[in-house]
């Protein structure tokens, strides 16, 4: 019987979740962390470049206002992006859709890159919006490439990578924004544009390889295109089991009716804490270290367990987590150790965040949802992804002023009831097919009515 590893690098099926990686959910993870290194340095050069404009220095509060829509404005195009995704991916493919995903990370970078030459900070937010454009976008169409292409039994493993280049990506920005590699006030601009470089790669690359076979056979119906793409991704074979399974689900659709906060705000917290300033940055490298690792082992882990245990044991030990996190710094004035204990508590609550919902939800959206139904499913998740994007990057500096430690209580009680749900509601979708994960859905009852009503096709790919 073949390894995991051997039935991805039977075909192109590793290079091409790799190139869809570096140019997927890479690019968020590096935007998340990497702007918060050279921050002092983009105000410095609002600062000079409104002088050089008007002739005088601005005022403080025209500095924060500008530089708050260089963060926020992020995620106003992270909106925008998730909510095209189903025009843009239903048109031009799926393949298509990720290389103009790049193109336009692409010329976000040359906006930033040449920002500092121009002197302008209005370049800057302009890049932020079209970086932020392309996340929105990229996050959904990298998750529904994915599972477009994997096949059951290995669909977790291959679905789980949008979460280890996600992590790798905030390893990156981390790992880039050091003062001794590009964190210096004369790189600033640069160590914004280092995504753009792994776009070109992806724009250069993706072209040679196949797009999603279920794309071609389900919604193009072309199955010479979609027989010839799952040779080139898994090797040779006729497919016909595959296939047919596909078919199955297409006559049914036409059959049926129409129809990530913690790394932004890891320096307050740490501060919060009482780690020393000059610790931070470190720590917050090894947090990007620790997800990498985690990601990977539980990537090895999720088709042996299921998806089920790494949710809500996940859910679990981030309640308590944050929990004790706010006994510990409230004791971080009496106790040498309890910032050191608050710290680790953060670093476990990553670990079991990465190994849990954060790397398996990628894989239950595509299982989940049904080939007519998908776009649609990622597109409301990415509205609500961007919405709570905003939303806690608005309210968490007030929050964490207001209320100190007491303000990870609220998360620990979203913890609690994730971890509720997952454990008494959430049925497992390891090496199941829709029909037999529907069937699950409809024995569920709360209040003597049942979650799922409507009929779902079955599909083994």
């Amino acid at each position: 019987m073949e390894t995991s590893l051997q039935q991805l690098t039977r075909g192109n099926a590793l290079l091409l979740i790799i190139i869809l990686g570096i140019g997927g959910t890479f690019q968020h993870g590096y935007q998340l962390t990497g702007l918060s290194s050279p921050s002092p340095y983009i105000q410095c050069f609002i600062n000079s470049s409104w002088y050089d404009k008007y002739g005088e220095p601005p005022p403080a509060q025209t500095v924060t206002m500008i530089w708050s829509l260089i963060v926020s404005l992020y995620a106003i195009g992270g909106l925008f992006g998730a909510v095209s995704v189903k025009l843009i991916s239903g048109r031009l493919g799926r393949k298509k859709a990720v290389i103009l995903n790049n193109f336009i990370a692409i010329v976000a970078g040359g906006i930033m890159l040449t920002s500092k030459m121009a002197n302008s900070y209005e370049m800057v937010i302009v890049a932020r919006i079209l970086y932020g454009y392309s996340a929105g976008l990229g996050l959904s169409i990298h998750v529904m490439y994915l599972g477009e292409i994997s096949p059951r039994k290995i669909r977790g493993i291959v679905t789980f990578t949008s979460g280890t280049f996600l992590s790798l990506g905030k390893l990156s920005g981390q790992f880039f924004g050091l003062s001794e590699i590009l964190g210096r006030e004369e790189l600033w601009n640069i160590v914004l544009c280092v995504p753009s470089f792994f776009s070109l790669v992806t724009v250069i690359v993706l072209p040679f390889l196949p797009e999603a076979p279920r794309y071609l056979l389900i919604e193009k119906g072309d199955d010479k295109a979609c027989k010839k793409a799952l040779q080139s991704l898994w090797g040779q074979g006729d497919y016909k089991e595959e296939m047919d399974e596909m078919l199955a689900e297409q006559s049914a659709m036409k059959a049926a009716p129409p129809k990530r906060q913690i790394n932004i705000f890891s320096f307050d917290i740490f501060m919060e804490a009482g780690i020393p300033r000059d610790m931070i940055r470190y720590i917050t490298l090894g947090l990007g270290v620790s997800e990498i690792i985690t990601l990977i082992s539980c990537g090895l882990m999720i088709e042996r367990t299921g998806r089920k245990p790494l949710l809500w044991g996940g859910y679990g030990v981030m309640c308590v987590c944050w929990l004790l996190v706010t006994v510990t710094m409230n004791l971080k004035d009496s106790n040498y150790w309890a910032p050191y204990l608050a710290a680790a508590l953060i670093i476990i609550f990553i670990i079991f965040f990465c190994g849990g919902p954060g790397g398996v939800i990628s894989t239950l959206n595509t299982e989940l949802f049904i080939q007519s139904n998908r776009v649609a499913a990622l597109v409301l998740t990415g509205i609500q992804r961007w919405l709570m994007f905003v939303v806690v990057g608005l309210v968490f500096p007030f929050l964490i002023t207001a209320l100190g430690s007491y303000s990870f209580v609220l998360f620990g009680c979203m913890c609690l009831l994730g971890f509720l749900y997952t454990f008494f509601v959430l049925p497992e979708t390891k090496e199941k097919t829709l029909l037999e994960i529907s069937e699950e859905f409809k024995a569920i009852t709360v209040c003597g009515k049942s979650f799922a009503e409507n009929k779902i096709v079955e599909t083994k790919l």
